[in-house]
């Protein structure tokens, strides 16, 4: 008779050889049937029950434009009869369509759809790796797997692991485990008790003070009783990491990148799992195909390709389709006159009116005046009529003396960039070339006649308010007692009163220079127009940017540029926002146009109220036959046509023709 542990080790051997003979025969006939997981739409589409069926009827009763009734029911065509009859809704079915109308919201559409895995195809020993792959744009775009797991791969998968730890456990991290510190103390204790009494003594001892006493060094002492032939074999252990986790772990676990990874424990059914892929719109986005393909594999090993499923298409309806693209224009006026401004301090020495280049910031200030100038004189559009000059003064000194301060500085500076006009238009005539009439004499340029006029404002009282509200360095004491003191009527009266503040000096060093402005204002009007105003239409660009942000599904964008307009482009993109109360307030105001009337019946049917949605919807077709088409593209339409039998038989189970 057999001892027990060999039949036990024998029964073990002969339940292997029959599972793995059991896993062949399956691979076999997978092989020679060539199944394949295979692809449905969402989990709302596919039941693998069917249960006890309900009849639902349903009719709706509605007027069209001319105020005749119709009736309309969820119906079909009776084969014998030929009447319309109402359908049997089946509460649950397997739906075997290839396609389905998906609606875009907020620039994502999501994809649903399910991965079916027949039971024939699952095995306790394999594992079946999925990999959906999406076509979108040209572009081929690998989904996250899902992987199923038998429970038998799964325990093998785990041994891998408790191997490699237990190998792992026998790896030493604290190396003085090494070290035979018992006969270290006896060698110790016998031959060098002094060395020995190190033991309990705390007093720090370098190695190179340990070396001359005792003629050998700590380390080599310690070396001396390690067991390196222990150490060695660790080390070895230590190099050997990745090659032992390869041995052991031949697939390991993985938890990122993967959509699902289940472990089956029984395979006497169909596995059902429900993908749902959510991705951005994107201009020129049609429609999306998914196609499913995988692998078997047992341990490491592939033991067969699953064939490409045939593809799942999603067409993808979008309401900025149904964008008006016309090019919008508005009336633009133009005026034969125009105005430029600038505004430039100009420092002057106390109580003269000459201009001073090197003084303060004339320099630059009256250098960024020249520039301007230039660029008007250059300009090809307008032409210089006038310049106003004005001029004005701080308040230090008398009232009567700065109005007249204020205009002779206002005169100086006419004066001198009435010159620089001059420079700068022989300047400008250089450069466009020498010019000779018909004897050979050159012709010069006439100079502009542009007037200078000067104007003055004495003493800037207004300007020194801003400045000493906006001032940092001030305290709000300073500023309620300058505010007081604004008060009094005499401007010489008031800037007495304000000389014998702490702070009047901070004003006539910091705020005072600021106040000796000079302001320009240039005068234009356009070559070659007569009248004041001419109206002209020009091309919206503001709005024309708002339909291509709502073509482009940025519907936040397009609204942010179209509310104003508040019309049919406008509705949509409120309704690409899901605001459907905006969208209906603008639609309700607007000319039942075809289009108007398709977008009601997806408002209205998007409520719920599918008897004025069938109404707009039909309203529609009447008005422009292609609507027919496009309802088949739009959800909230396509299931009105379904259910009513609204577009007849022909083609209503076709993909749209895109």
């Amino acid at each position: 008779m057999k001892p027990k542990h060999y039949l036990l080790i024998g029964t073990l051997a002969a339940l292997a050889l029959a599972g793995s003979c059991s896993s062949q025969r399956k691979l076999a006939a997978i092989k020679r049937g060539n199944p394949a997981a295979s692809l449905v739409l969402g989990k709302d589409v596919y039941v693998p029950e069917v249960k006890e069926a309900k009849v639902l009827r349903d009719t709706l009763r509605i007027k069209d434009d001319d105020g005749r009734e119709l009736l309309l029911m969820k119906a079909i065509r009776d084969e014998e009869t030929g009447d319309m009859v109402a359908t049997e809704t089946l509460d649950a079915a397997k739906i075997t369509a290839r396609f389905r109308n998906i609606a875009e919201r907020h620039g994502q559409v999501d994809l649903s759809f399910a991965i079916i895995v027949p039971g024939a195809m699952q095995d306790s020993r394999w594992q079946l790796r999925f990999y959906p792959d999406m076509y979108i744009l040209g572009d081929v775009e690998r989904l996250e797997p899902v992987i199923i797991t038998g429970n038998a791969y799964r325990k093998a998968q785990l041994r891998g692991y408790q191997q490699y730890n237990r190998f792992l456990s026998r790896i030493v991290s604290d190396t003085t485990r090494f070290v035979n510190v018992k006969a270290l103390e006896i060698f110790l204790r016998r031959n060098i008790p002094q060395l020995y009494a190190f033991k309990t003594d705390s007093t720090y001892v370098t190695d190179e003070h340990f070396y001359t006493i005792y003629g050998v060094s700590e380390q080599e002492a310690v070396e001396h009783y390690t067991n390196k032939i222990a150490r060695r074999m660790n080390e070895r252990r230590k190099n050997r990491l990745d090659e032992v986790y390869r041995k052991y772990v031949k697939v390991p676990i993985v938890t990122e990148g993967i959509r699902l990874d289940t472990v089956m424990v029984g395979e006497n059914g169909d596995f059902i799992y429900n993908y749902v892929q959510t991705i951005a719109t994107r201009p020129r986005l049609r429609k999306v195909d998914i196609v499913l393909s995988g692998d078997i594999y047992e341990s490491d090993r592939k033991l067969y390709a699953i064939p490409e499923s045939s593809p799942l298409t999603f067409y993808i309806s979008s309401v900025s389709g149904l964008a008006d693209r016309t090019e919008h224009y508005m009336t633009k006026i133009i005026e034969r006159h125009a105005d430029a401004n600038t505004t430039s301090c100009i420092d002057f020495q106390v109580g003269k009116s000459n201009i001073d280049l090197n003084l303060g910031d004339n320099r630059r200030e009256l250098g960024r005046i020249r520039r301007t100038l230039t660029a008007l004189l250059e300009n090809e559009e307008f032409l210089l009529d006038s310049i106003i000059v004005t001029a004005s003064a701080s308040p230090e000194g008398s009232e009567s003396l700065n109005w007249r301060l204020s205009r002779s500085r206002s005169e100086s500076i006419s004066r001198y960039l009435d010159e620089q006009i001059k420079v700068l238009w022989d300047s400008l005539d250089r450069r466009n070339g020498l010019r000779f009439n018909a004897a050979g004499h050159r012709i010069k340029a006439v100079p502009p006649d542009i007037p200078f006029i000067s104007r003055y404002k004495g003493e800037n009282w207004d300007r020194l308010d801003v400045l000493v509200d906006e001032d940092d360095y001030l305290t709000e004491g300073d500023k309620s007692r300058y505010e007081l003191l604004g008060r009094v009527p005499g401007l010489d009266d008031r800037e007495a009163l304000l000389g014998r503040e702490r702070f009047y000096q901070y004003l006539r060093d910091r705020l005072y220079p600021r106040l000796r402005t000079v302001a320009f204002d240039f005068h234009l009007h356009r070559k070659d127009m007569v009248k004041d105003t001419i109206h002209t239409t020009v091309l919206d660009s503001t709005y024309m940017r708002g339909v291509r942000a709502l073509t482009n599904m940025d519907y936040d964008g397009a609204l942010a540029l179209l509310r104003p307009y508040d019309d049919y482009n406008t509705a949509i993109a409120y309704m690409g926002l899901d605001r459907n109360q905006s969208a209906m307030a603008i639609l309700s105001r607007l000319k039942p146009t075809a289009s108007v009337n398709y977008l009601m019946a997806i408002l209205y049917a998007r409520q719920g109220d599918e008897q004025e949605a069938v109404r707009r919807y039909l309203a529609a077709c009447r008005q422009e036959p292609s609507y027919v088409h496009r309802g088949n593209l739009d959800p909230e339409i396509s299931r009105l046509i379904k259910a009513y039998r609204l577009n007849g038989d022909a083609g209503e189970d076709l993909p749209p023709d895109l």
